[in-house]
């Protein structure tokens, strides 16, 4: 395994997330520009997941036709497209851009699991797993943090910082450009294809530990800061600890690897960092006053269960063509639950007039998402005939 392949990998990741979660940052601004209601607003934010949920399925098809590395080269040059597409200044092509850099994006997040499978060796799995993941919450969290800016200094306000990562998609795109030489589709070489497992169980116990794990940080993410303010905290303050969340989130996922070095069995791994991320939830019910404590808890669990759940879709498959099938199942499954998270939490919240149902909501989750990470962190792969 080359630097080359490790700085190609953490190219891709840093186009993982840079061009979603700086959206949220600039919304109001989107709104007040472009005439967009909050629903509107609101669809924006949702529509990547489901783009996500609707396009992973389809990746392992097109792996197993064209081969990984050209068409992850494919999904650059189509998310630049995207990218550009969403800074015009019209709403229509805010929406367009939106939905094709997300769908470029979803093929990159199946794909990477499937490329890692293929070309690492299998005890770095889990390490460089985690390193593309911190990468990937690291570039996340400046996009977050800098949008907002950018728009008030660059010339062209909001859609000129809605491009502000276009850089990064380039150079990922050059440094991927010349490994497509060697990568040749499997369906020229008479290999069969995989096919996406919904028949094991061993795969949907992935796919639901990826959903749960997904639906505990997108509903984090959106909100958590109300969460706080509703219970006297500031907007700064409230901004501050959901960029403390991510930043132990980053921690707890790149120490990951060598707290559990050498080992290949990661069921009580999984459960307790779930039951973890329950106990953030349980204490923002019963003491929210102790908020650091209860952001401490959803990182710490948070971060170790997102690394989990990407290094199960290439640790439990066989091949790399078995990998990207797991990959499409456990990403469509899982974006389709995280979408639907945060928009049950707010009916609960509007429902009830209060924050103390929903997390509990999320706390029974929690619990669940620990017996989906007990069953899918045993140590095997799928198996199609077995039903595994």
């Amino acid at each position: 395994m080359s630097i080359g392949l490790v700085i190609a990998i953490c190219l891709v990741a840093v186009n993982l997330r840079t061009g979603l979660t700086g959206v949220g940052t600039l919304l109001p601004e989107i709104e007040h520009g472009s005439g967009l209601s909050s629903s509107w607003g609101g669809l924006l934010t949702t529509l990547p997941l489901l783009t996500f949920a609707a396009t992973s399925p389809l990746v392992a098809r097109a792996s197993h036709r064209f081969g990984s590395a050209r068409l992850l080269v494919a999904a650059l040059g189509a998310l630049a497209v995207g990218t550009v597409v969403r800074s015009i200044p019209s709403v229509i092509c805010l929406f367009t851009g939106t939905v094709i850099l997300s769908a470029a994006i979803a093929f990159g997040n199946v794909l990477l699991p499937a490329l890692i499978r293929r070309s690492v060796p299998a005890h770095r799995i889990q390490g460089i797993s985690a390193l593309y993941v911190t990468v990937m919450g690291a570039t996340a969290a400046v996009s977050s943090g800098i949008s907002a800016p950018l728009s008030h200094t660059l010339p062209g306000s909001w859609h000129t910082a809605l491009a502000w990562g276009l850089a990064f998609v380039i150079a990922a795109f050059l440094a991927w450009l010349p490994r497509m030489r060697g990568d040749r589709p499997h369906a020229s070489t008479g290999v069969t294809r995989s096919p996406v497992p919904w028949r094991s169980r061993l795969a949907w116990q992935v796919s639901m530990f990826m959903g749960l794990q997904s639906l505990a940080f997108y509903t984090a993410v959106a909100w958590l800061p109300s969460i706080l303010i509703h219970h006297g905290s500031t907007s700064t303050a409230a901004g501050w600890m959901l960029f403390y969340y991510q930043l132990i989130a980053l921690a707890a996922g790149s120490l990951l690897p060598l707290l559990t070095r050498g080992r290949h069995d990661q069921r009580w791994t999984a459960a307790g960092a779930s039951v973890v991320v329950a106990g953030g939830f349980a204490v923002l019910v019963s003491a929210p006053a102790l908020s650091v404590l209860a952001c401490t808890l959803l990182g710490l669990g948070g971060g170790v269960c997102l690394v989990l759940a990407l290094t199960f879709q290439s640790q439990r498959a066989g091949s790399s063509g078995e990998a990207a099938a797991l990959a499409g199942m456990a990403q469509s499954i899982g974006y389709l639950v995280a979408a639907a998270g945060p928009l049950l939490l707010g009916i609960l919240h509007d429902t009830t007039g209060s924050w103390t149902l929903p997390l509990v909501a999320l706390v029974v989750l929690g619990v669940a998402m620990a017996g989906a990470g007990y069953c899918a962190g045993q140590d095997r792969q799928v198996r199609y005939s077995a039903g595994r």
